[in-house]
């Protein structure tokens, strides 16, 4: 049985209660965590406030950066480690989930290195005055961290924040935390004060909740559905408490005549089946230009049929979805397809060795589906590739912008001039042209517009986010 982690102490939950694990490969429990309440989060920030107050608040940035640094090499020693816990929580393949602790290790690298680096700024004013600004830690941050990337949402969200000076409280998904307990762990082997980072675990109706109604959290990041962000939005204003949100997309992969497809087709493919579809940024709509539309989709529907889902331990193109609602929920958008006439090009297959109660589905294409149709406006959050034909560029803008989201945007083409247009014009966070993704790099901000949120998490715009500024003017003597 896991506890939450507070103050550098395994801590059981005040009610007593508990929430059954369950593998995604098997659907079988086999764990337990803690059912935590308001109590627990208290708890929580508490110990964080009296850390922020009397050490880690006061600790150089020289000094913070030393100890991220030392958590990065910790986590890079126990790759392996990690890798399979969130191989088993997640249903993740053995390449995705060690790929996600590499990650996490080279967040914690990259923010250690960043601790001594923020300034604040000088600033010309009246004759006889000296003015500056300075960057200053929120305080205690809660992090409401997700189910789909645990452990390089919370590198992203904790390594920023831990780097700014901030005490934190992490609320993980339900479904996917043991990663995030055995981080904190390494935090404390590493030397984090006690109160630098607490887990709480729990639904999030009631320690979700918590953390965002709680009076001494000073900021909040959030990533997860539009929906619940609304709802942690409205808390939070409550109390006039700053947040960060990152609720998702519905990301476009636009692919002109010109473009190289032996390049882009791979990448097309690898941003719908990684983590089995259950990605913010997947490339879920499928925009191609009239003129190669069939002949690319024929190439795609035979690359998509050879594709192949299976037990995370296999180690194939893709793991089970995370739970059984998750499945009902792209079931049921697939069936709203058929029952709508929407073609399917090709289908992918789930393995014989799968477990009929894993929750397995396989990757799917459709073409023609029509751009206010609910499979071409909504998350499905599941391996379903969605194309449709563009006439040209304008065409290609005004149904790559006909979403409410606007997180990441792809864009195939050898036009030099038609790249920069594209990026101007697309309502997105993020554009890549003639790549998806760019490797992931934790220097790039990450974040969206319209209902994908606001804020950014990675690179140094994140850290700066974790912070706030404060203006000093001084008048000479």
């Amino acid at each position: 049985m896991q506890l939450n982690f507070i103050g550098n102490a395994a801590q059981v939950s005040s009610s007593g209660q508990t929430i059954p694990m369950l593998d995604p490969s098997d659907g079988q429990v086999f764990d337990h965590i803690q059912r935590s309440n308001a109590k627990d989060i208290d708890h929580a920030v508490r110990a964080a406030r009296q850390c922020f107050d009397t050490v880690w608040g006061k600790t150089p940035a020289a000094e913070r950066g030393r100890l991220l640094m030392r958590l990065s090499m910790r986590v890079a020693q126990g790759v392996d480690e990690l890798t399979v816990l969130e191989q088993r929580d997640c249903g993740k393949p053995t390449r995705q989930a060690r790929a996600d602790a590499v990650a996490l290790a080279r967040y914690f690298e990259f923010y250690a290195g960043a601790c001594d680096k923020l300034h604040g700024d000088t600033i010309p004013y009246l004759d006889g005055y000296s003015v500056l600004t300075w960057r200053e830690p929120h305080g205690v941050t809660g992090h409401v961290i997700p189910w789909n990337y645990p452990m390089q949402i919370f590198g992203r969200s904790i390594g920023g924040s831990l780097a700014a000076g901030n005490a934190c409280v992490v609320k993980p998904a339900e479904d996917a935390c043991l990663s995030l307990i055995r981080v904190a762990q390494m935090a404390a082997e590493v030397g984090f004060p006690a109160g630098a980072l607490n887990i709480v675990t729990g639904y999030g109706h009631e320690v979700g909740d918590a953390l965002a109604r709680h009076a001494g959290i000073d900021h909040i990041s959030f990533t997860g559905s539009p929906s619940v962000g609304t709802l942690i939005q409205q808390v939070a204003a409550q109390r006039h408490c700053p947040v960060t949100l990152e609720l998702g997309g519905k990301s476009p992969q636009i692919v002109f005549a010109d473009a190289d497809l032996d390049a882009a087709l791979p990448a097309i493919i690898n941003a719908i089946v990684q983590n089995a579809g259950q990605t913010c940024s997947a490339g879920s709509r499928l925009l191609v230009e009239q003129t190669i539309y069939e002949p690319l989709l024929e190439r795609l529907g035979a690359m998509f049929e050879n594709l192949r889902a299976g037990p995370a331990s296999m180690d194939l193109d893709l793991g089970p979805l995370i739970r059984q609602s998750q499945q009902q929920r792209v079931w049921d958008f697939l069936s709203d397809a058929q029952a709508d006439s929407i073609p399917m090009v090709a289908k992918g297959s789930v393995v014989d060795e799968a477990p009929e109660t894993g929750f397995y589905q396989a990757p799917t294409l459709l073409r023609d589906v029509p751009v206010q149709h609910r499979l071409a406006q909504q998350e499905i959050f599941g391996p379903v590739l969605c194309a449709m034909a563009f006439r040209d560029e304008d065409h290609a803008v005004e149904l790559a912008n006909a979403t409410p989201f606007g997180l990441v945007a792809g864009v195939w083409t050898a036009d030099g001039a038609r790249q920069f247009r594209m990026a101007r014009r697309l309502r997105s966070g993020q554009v890549f042209i003639n790549n998806y993704g760019a490797g992931g790099g934790v220097e790039l901000p990450f974040g969206g517009v319209k209902s994908s949120g606001y804020g950014r998490e990675k690179g140094i715009e994140a850290l700066q986010g974790f912070t706030t500024l404060k203006t000093v003017a001084i008048k000479h003597g």
